[in-house]
């Protein structure tokens, strides 16, 4: 690799934007991790008072683990496609139960 070559790299405006989206990545996923903690709680208790799961509980867990993938496939370069709230929600048609 050339001293140009990493100059370019170091100078790079697309990476330093890529790299100020995925740290503002970083904050949501803390925030995401809150809300699946709550989710879960919300969803055992209902099953434990009702005996039956949430069918708006699933299909929002659904899709909230289909945000958190984008996320982490963004991290790891495996897409360009930016997340919610950047690109779409992922709707139901993730399915993945």
């Amino acid at each position: 690799m050339g001293e140009n070559t990493l100059s370019q790299n170091l100078f790079s405006g697309p990476t330093w934007l890529r790299g100020l989206f995925m740290l503002l990545f970083l904050l949501i996923y803390g925030v995401t991790e809150i809300i699946v903690a709550a989710v879960v709680l919300l969803q055992f208790l209902f099953v434990l008072v009702t005996g039956e799961r949430n069918e708006n509980l699933l299909r929002f867990g659904n899709s909230l683990s289909v945000f958190i993938y984008g996320i982490m496939l963004y991290w790891t370069y495996n897409t360009e496609e930016r997340p919610f709230p950047f690109g779409r929600w992922p709707g139901e048609d993730h399915e993945t139960r």
